[in-house]
């Protein structure tokens, strides 16, 4: 084959593995070795971000109304790609094109931070990305439980009230992820960001497309512009502060991807140009997509539903037809899950088996690799200790999911916690180290206030997420099967 558009090999004077070695040892980022370029980079950040959140963006908008949901929206998006190009740029210590790499989260907060700062860094990240695979097993079961309730409305009609155990669905979705965790790392799961992407698309227009034909029936937009009121059978002053609260940290989660930025920047091919071009790029593609879409949802979701706009916009419309439609968009909801699963989970899987490495070098339990041919492929080398911890951690998340299945709460704590430490807080402090900020200087002082303010919203979020559980977990009985 031709040199260009083809794979390197032995005739031109070095072999396949010599030039796909990289300036740090590691597989060369090229078209040919390690595919990384804007248009994969930006679909393993679109998997990340319109994930399940989207769902909850109509019901979020609907407790904060139609001046603030919006507004508050915008400012999500702006201060996620903002705090993501921060971000980007401590990839490489020192010089963007050819300063050392940091490959993860954490290594970036190594070389920029020291202390206690590391440590309560990967705590955070490494609970955000279990708990949002937590949340996402919860997601997905409820999408396979309204396929299963809109199949039975449509056989038997309403007044069977078709109720079902999410529980089957849960271990279903978790068997799936042992299957799918076996996957080696970051750069050989292109194909499941991608096919999460397109189907992050799908049900996203489905449930824009719904929300019309709503506003439509309905013969105008419905809601207010102060969200649902107060008194009246609806909710009390407390209530509402704590919904508006909750809401505010529906929306943090529909944003929250930056704990897993730099893993997808490692991806990305060498320069030039340098990755924190590529991925400045990727995330600016990213973040307006996902933001035009938020939009259209959750605007049109509530303009449909008003202040009965359901926490899952896709299992919670008062009607079931055409029930095929419906039927697709959870589908696609499933399988985009499926994808988003693994691309949070590959950092903590990589955390800890490097751990793991490091801890018992001589382990044959952890070093070994049993080779298992595979038909109309390459052979695929199992590791045990890898077989065993992340089907383990798949297992765990599945049997909390079966304890607590609230989404929208859920969701909601998991974009408190998150969204100011690892979306705001670090990436600010690092860059400002990466970049010598001066003390007090007027962009040091407005770095500071962006992360007060961001750290204010998401205790406030954290809050209300919070009692939105305690109110459940008072009337759900877990293992339920009806």
């Amino acid at each position: 084959m031709e040199q260009n558009g083809a794979w390197p090999d032995e005739e031109h004077g070095q072999s396949l593995e010599s030039q796909c070695i990289d300036d740090d040892g590691r597989l060369k980022r090229t078209v040919f070795c390690y595919p990384g370029t804007v248009w994969t980079a930006s679909a393993h950040i679109i998997t990340a971000v319109i994930g399940s959140g989207v769902l909850s963006l109509a019901w979020a908008i609907g407790q904060l109304g139609w001046i603030a949901g919006p507004v508050v929206m915008l400012l999500f998006s702006f201060v996620t790609y903002y705090t993501s190009v921060l971000l980007s740029d401590c990839y490489r210590s020192g010089d963007p094109c050819t300063g050392k790499r940091n490959y993860t989260y954490m290594d970036v907060v190594e070389d920029n931070l020291t202390g206690i700062k590391v440590k309560i860094c990967g705590v955070l990240q490494y609970l955000n990305i279990f708990g949002t695979a937590i949340g996402y097993t919860i997601a997905a079961s409820i999408s396979m439980v309204a396929i299963k309730r809109s199949d039975c409305f449509h056989k038997n009609g309403k007044v069977d009230p078709c109720q079902i155990s999410s529980n089957i669905y849960i271990i279903l979705f978790g068997i799936v992820q042992i299957i799918f965790s076996q996957l080696p790392n970051f750069d050989k799961i292109e194909f499941l960001s991608i096919v999460a992407a397109i189907m992050s698309f799908t049900y996203s227009t489905i449930g824009l497309a719904l929300g019309i034909v709503q506003v439509k029936a309905n013969g105008g937009f419905k809601g207010s512009l102060t969200g649902i009121g107060i008194g009246a059978g609806l909710v009390t002053p407390a209530q509402k502060v704590w919904l508006v609260f909750q809401a505010i940290g529906d929306i943090a989660f529909a944003y929250s991807y930056s704990m897993i930025l730099i893993e997808i920047q490692d991806t990305i091919k060498a320069p030039p140009p340098s990755e924190s071009k590529v991925i400045k790029r990727a995330t600016f593609i990213s973040i307006a997509v996902t933001t035009v879409f938020y939009m259209l949802c959750g605007c049109m979701g509530y303009a449909g539903f008003g202040d009965s706009a359901p926490g899952n916009l896709l299992t919670g419309f008062g009607f079931y037809n055409p029930f095929w439609l419906l039927d697709i968009a959870n589908a696609a909801i499933v399988i985009h899950l499926v994808g988003a699963y693994q691309v949070y989970c590959q950092p903590l899987f990589a955390f800890v088996e490097k751990w793991a490495m490091q801890t018992w070098p001589n382990s044959q339990f952890i070093r070994k690799e049993i080779t298992i041919p595979m038909p109309l492929s390459k052979s695929y080398n199992l590791n045990l200790f890898q077989l065993t911890w992340r089907s383990l951690l798949v297992v765990v998340t599945t049997f909390i999911s079966m304890l607590m299945p609230f989404f929208n709460d859920v969701a909601g704590f998991l974009g408190a916690i998150g969204f100011w430490p690892l979306t705001v807080y670090f990436p600010v402090e690092m860059y400002i180290v990466q970049k010598k900020v001066p003390k007090w200087s007027t962009r040091w002082i407005l770095l500071q206030l962006l992360s007060i303010t961001c750290l204010i919203i998401s205790v406030a979020a954290g809050i209300g997420s919070v009692a939105g559980i305690v109110s459940d977990l008072k009337v759900y009985k877990p293992f339920k099967t009806t």
